[in-house]
């Protein structure tokens, strides 16, 4: 039997070819959920890497159906639950730091996303240069019907999406397929899976850093995509109206005025979404894509960590630890929100996740340093 130290290790495959690093992330039968031991390590070599001249670029992938389905939130849960908060915390510190160790990053991060990619999945991969997805390809961020929030940065990436689209697919978790990835630009490039092969083995050539290089290898394989005629994408004009609301309540007003003047499904499935979502979950979440629209990744992702200590204390509201229940654990997919409804949420309820905590050897999220001779993608995250 293989020691508990060789199995962390199979978690993630770590190899050098030719001027890449290439890193599998290697959990098949959970969908390559990152374990604490995946997140540290990808920040180990990440750090390792910028300051090792051989390695001209990163290719990020992941081992099966799924490129990464998110983090190992249940763990997570589990621990918190027990009392043991400071380990979930340990946690998204360094899976917080990983995330903005790649939006800074100073050489190309080449991400294939070749099936599911949820919750620290995108984490570990939209904050990369180059996001390619394929024809397999599925993205959500369903942490609101499980009592969380969108984390690992999401507020920051969906916030530059066009027009209130991030709202929307943060709020409602909504699942997009590559071309919607693709228009809206969560991915910068679309190639079929029957080509991945061929585009790592030129990747592996790289000679340099340089990003338009690279860029011009993947064009190569590339091929462009149609949205389907059902694309949520073609619902912007209603999901600027309605998204674009000041509080969540309006918003779900909004929709329902939708609703009655015609008949369509789509909204209705989404105002049932939102209705089974924590009401506590939609409001931070909201507050947070509105306050970290103008600011950069770090600010982001600082607000991020306070807002995860609140929830795995637990002092505020238990909605996290009842939607693990309720969807990883138990399955029942009938969680009991405490409060249960929006209008039990006042904004002083809200601030508080956004406050620093009152506990012992606390301390905001400590970014990694980084240096001035960034690239220019790099330097307009700060």
């Amino acid at each position: 039997m293989a020691s508990p130290a060789k199995l962390d290790e199979d978690q993630l495959l770590v190899e050098r070819k030719s001027s890449a690093r290439i890193l599998t992330l290697n959990r098949p039968k959970q969908l390559n959920a990152l374990s604490y031991y995946m997140v540290s390590k990808l920040l180990e070599v990440f750090h390792d890497d910028e300051g090792n001249s051989d390695v001209k670029l990163i290719i990020v992938k992941g081992n099966g159906r799924a490129f990464c389905a998110g983090g190992d939130v249940a763990a997570v849960a589990r621990d918190a639950k027990g009392g043991d908060w400071r380990f979930g915390a340990k946690f998204f510190d360094t899976e917080y730091k990983l995330n903005y160790l790649m939006a800074t990053y100073s050489k190309p991060q080449v991400s294939i996303l070749n099936g599911i990619v949820m919750g620290g999945g995108a984490g570990a991969s939209m904050h990369g240069r180059f996001r390619v997805i394929t024809e397999k390809t599925v993205f959500a961020m369903p942490e609101t019907a499980l009592g969380l929030f969108p984390d690992v940065g999401a507020a920051y990436f969906l916030s530059r999406l066009v027009g209130f689209f991030g709202e929307y697919v943060g709020l409602t978790g909504a699942r997009l397929d590559g071309a919607e990835m693709l228009v809206c630009g969560l991915a910068t490039h679309f190639v079929p899976s029957s080509k991945l092969s061929l585009l790592e083995e030129s990747l592996c050539k790289v000679e340099t850093s340089d990003s338009a290089v690279v860029s011009a290898i993947i064009d190569k394989y590339s091929e462009q995509v149609s949205l389907k005629e059902d694309s949520v994408y073609h619902r912007m004009d209603v999901i600027n109206k309605c998204f674009s609301r000041k509080t969540m309540e309006e918003i779900l007003s909004s929709l329902e005025t939708e609703a009655t003047i015609k008949a369509d499904s789509w909204i209705s499935t989404t105002l049932e979404t939102l209705k089974k979502s924590s009401p506590t979950s939609l409001k931070v979440f909201l507050r947070l894509i509105r306050e970290v629209r103008l600011l950069g990744v770090g600010d982001c992702l600082v607000r991020e960590y306070r807002i995860v200590r609140h929830i795995l204390q637990g002092h505020h509201s238990k909605d996290f630890f009842e939607g693990c229940r309720a969807i990883l654990i138990d399955k029942d997919r009938k969680p009991k929100w405490e409060p249960s409804k929006l209008e039990l949420l006042s904004d002083s309820d809200v601030d508080r996740y956004f406050s620093k905590l009152d506990a012992e050897g606390w301390k905001d999220l400590e970014l990694p340093k980084r240096f001035k001779n960034l690239p220019a993608h790099a330097i307009s995250k700060l």
